[in-house]
């Protein structure tokens, strides 16, 4: 069966039960899996070095955690869901009354079916979610807590995989892998964007740009890596993308840059509008994910996200809701296709001049049609808008949207304006 769509999926499940934080053995784990898939180097950077303003907290790693009543039953049990444990939570082993029990719990009255993801990443402190209702089903009693847990020195663990073009100039990508079982929120990401690295690997037999895809912890994650590659991305990355958000069913969202009018800004619109999908653009404003980190003062790469439901903006998101029967095959394959789409802009939009003064003579050289049609009128039309447009100065994508055309279809004219001689890259 040669269905991405399927193939996306299934690596979903697969990925699915581990449970990934920050740092620890379920993101080594995960990182492993996807190198199955593409070739990625996996990396570490120690607890502990400064970056920037941040310090790489201690590895968090966890076996067992679970909460037992009176009887010995497991009430709430983190084997059974991932999410049932907050994010880093301290090891623990005691027992204690329900009151005291309830200090330590977190649930959603206002989802009272769901459970929530809690995180505390850098205050020590244990604790436990499970659904408004479960919370409400506790007797009164004596509970025996666990956490088998380690909070200790180790590793912050990223997966990198830089794909040379003719240029040095870069196309940027990055998604995180730092989320328990959570398929839109979490998986999405990393899956779309590793079927995105195989077809440039696989497709793509010289591509212009330099495509860099990193796989990382979000926050801390794009911070550890800005800060050791600094002075290389701010120079050399024209544009990229934070993937988060890409596998639900909803339509596609655009969250622009901080400047807003950024290349991957104007890539990113007019790609969706002539896509004839509906969509929604976010400013910066509307920003969560480490689109923060790369578009911060200073940093200014040009850094936007293209998503489906934006994060925060759907009910499942950070719950257990946001499930494998959350996203859709079709969905991800949709998804995957889109940011092809992108990638093909990106690849097509140079910037051109011609090589003569005043309109070429197009018959002579087998470019104006014998016979006018409706159709071939529009062809000539748009090849004579190019060559007019083509002054060494603005691009084609800026031509495309003078003309309201999709870049598509004028890179297969500017192909045989090129092969005619009529037309030479300008930058």
């Amino acid at each position: 069966m040669n269905n991405f769509g399927d193939e996306m999926y299934s690596l979903m499940e697969r990925l699915f039960p581990i449970c990934r934080s920050l740092t620890g053995n379920g993101n080594r784990k995960t990182l492993n899996i996807l190198k199955e898939y593409i070739p990625i180097d996996i990396k570490e950077e120690p607890s502990g070095k400064k970056v920037f303003d941040w310090e790489i907290p201690n590895e968090w790693n966890i076996k067992d955690a679970y909460v037992k009543d009176n009887n010995g039953v497991k009430v709430i049990d983190f084997k059974k869901n991932n999410l049932h444990l907050v994010g880093y939570s301290e090891p623990f082993e005691g027992e204690m009354n329900l009151k005291e029990l309830n200090d330590h719990l977190f649930s959603l009255p206002d989802q009272p079916d769901l459970i929530p993801y809690v995180t505390s990443y850098y205050e020590k402190r244990w604790g436990f979610c499970l659904s408004d209702n479960q919370r409400k089903n506790l007797k009164e009693g004596i509970y025996e807590v666990k956490i088998d847990s380690t909070l200790e020195p180790g590793h912050l663990t990223y997966g990198e995989l830089i794909i040379n073009g003719k240029s040095d100039e870069e196309i940027f990508f990055s998604t995180y892998i730092c989320h328990p079982s959570m398929a839109n929120n979490e998986l999405s990401g990393p899956v779309v964007t590793t079927f995105l690295a195989d077809y440039i690997l696989k497709s793509i037999e010289k591509p212009y740009y330099t495509y860099r895809f990193i796989f990382i912890p979000e926050t801390i994650g794009s911070i550890v890596y800005i800060s050791k590659h600094f002075k290389q991305l701010t120079k050399k990355v024209r544009a990229g993308y934070v993937i988060t958000c890409i596998g639900d069913p909803g339509p596609f969202s655009y969250l622009k840059t901080r400047k807003e009018d950024q290349l991957v800004d104007r890539v990113s619109i007019h790609t969706l509008r002539h896509s004839k999908k509906k969509y929604k653009v976010y400013d910066f404003l509307a920003r969560g994910s480490d689109e923060r980190q790369y578009n911060a003062p200073g940093i200014d790469m040009p850094i936007g996200s293209l998503m489906r439901s934006k994060y925060g903006e759907y009910a499942e998101y950070h719950t257990s809701a946001d499930n494998l029967n959350f996203v859709k095959p079709f969905s991800l394959l949709d998804s995957l296709n889109m940011y092809k789409s992108l990638i093909n802009v990106f690849e097509n939009n140079h910037i051109y001049k011609t090589t003569v003064l005043c309109e070429p003579q197009l018959g002579k050289r087998g470019l104006y049609p014998n016979i006018s049609t409706k159709k071939t009128n529009e062809q000539v039309i748009d090849m004579m808008n190019i060559i007019a447009y083509c002054d060494g100065e603005k691009d084609l994508l800026w031509i495309a949207e003078k003309i309201d055309k999709p870049i598509s279809s004028l890179s297969i004219i500017v192909d045989k304006l090129i092969d005619e001689g009529l037309l030479v890259w300008s930058d």
